[in-house]
């Protein structure tokens, strides 16, 4: 099932959200719906955050960007093929590698795009939908959509990474967005 996206402006993209169990009801059909959602609105993440529910999950799909690439775009990460994969419980271990900038976006912040700054790699300890742990390094964009995807459990959104003056200037954008003045192909829920 094809859930809404949370906007921009709701409180649960701000709260830091909690660790589940194996017994979490309905679990798989949650994940399942998750990936349609995430497909569904062209997105190559998605947080549990951002459909509502505050708990440590996430699912990413970093496969479609190389799958989707140009010719000319073959050499641009050193992770190809990409990564699928579930989510739970995540903590990062480590960051590593230099920093490096790349223009993101968000389902939840809609038509807003910006130049962000992040390790180019980072080591985590996780849990797969099987709730088998894993620790696993990242890098490349595979490292960057998990980290966007992180921020979500921790309450934090991209633009949280841009400068003040930045964040000032799309004021009004954020504003739109948050009471619902925007218009998407995708199902999306407002907080005001």
């Amino acid at each position: 099932m094809i859930l809404p996206i949370v906007a921009y402006g709701s409180p649960i993209l701000r709260k830091i959200a909690s660790d589940i169990t194996p017994d979490y009801a309905d679990l798989k059909k949650l994940i399942d719906d998750m990936w349609e959602t995430m497909y569904n609105s062209n997105g190559v993440g998605l947080a549990a955050p951002q459909i509502n529910k505050d708990i440590r999950l996430f699912v990413m799909d970093t496969m479609q960007i190389f799958e989707n690439q140009e010719e000319d775009e073959k050499d641009e990460f050193p992770d190809a093929p990409g990564y699928k994969g579930v989510f739970i419980n995540a903590q990062i271990i480590t960051l590593d590698g230099a920093k490096w900038s790349y223009n993101e976006g968000c389902l939840s912040i809609p038509k807003i795009r910006e130049d962000i700054t992040r390790n180019e790699g980072v080591t985590l300890q996780f849990m797969d939908e099987k709730f088998e742990t894993k620790i696993q390094t990242f890098n490349g964009i595979t490292a960057r959509v998990i980290l966007h995807e992180y921020d979500h459990i921790e309450g934090k959104l991209f633009i949280d990474h841009i400068s003040p003056l930045k964040k000032t200037l799309m004021k009004r954008k954020l504003e739109d967005i948050s009471k619902g003045k925007i218009k998407m192909d995708y199902r999306m829920v407002f907080s005001k």
